[in-house]
């Protein structure tokens, strides 16, 4: 059995969920929860807009497409979603990366994406 590793945020607090609807992240716990088994380290709460979805469907991921066969519903500009830290740091570099929801990032995106890149897209209340 894969136990997932302790849930902590990149803030040094525990991990808030990310979304349960539509649920979300590696164990789909709606938690950006992570193992040694999530090659992809799903670990940053992103919060979709149409810039990044179309960013990502360009890059090969589409996350806007419905696939029901895999009981996903697909993403909408305001869903929150356990992003790949790779891909995170892919969209900042090329000038679309979405917000973040830092208390929901786990603490193993930075083993990718420096903290002072994550705090730059940190969502504040009103920001969605």
């Amino acid at each position: 059995m894969i136990t997932p590793d302790p849930s902590l945020n990149v803030q040094g607090g525990q991990l808030e969920p990310c979304s349960t609807n539509p649920v979300t992240g590696f164990f789909r716990d709606g938690h950006c929860n992570t193992c040694s088994a999530d090659r992809g380290s799903h670990t940053v709460c992103a919060i979709m807009t149409a810039e990044f979805l179309a960013f990502s469907k360009y890059v090969g991921n589409d996350l806007s497409t419905p696939r029901p066969e895999f009981n996903f519903p697909g993403l909408k500009p305001g869903d929150h979603w356990c992003l790949c830290a790779s891909r995170f740091l892919q969209a900042h570099e090329d000038g679309c990366a979405p917000l973040v929801n830092l208390a929901a990032t786990h603490r193993r995106a930075l083993d990718v994406v420096p903290m002072e890149v994550l705090e730059r897209y940190e969502a504040r209340l009103g920001d969605v």
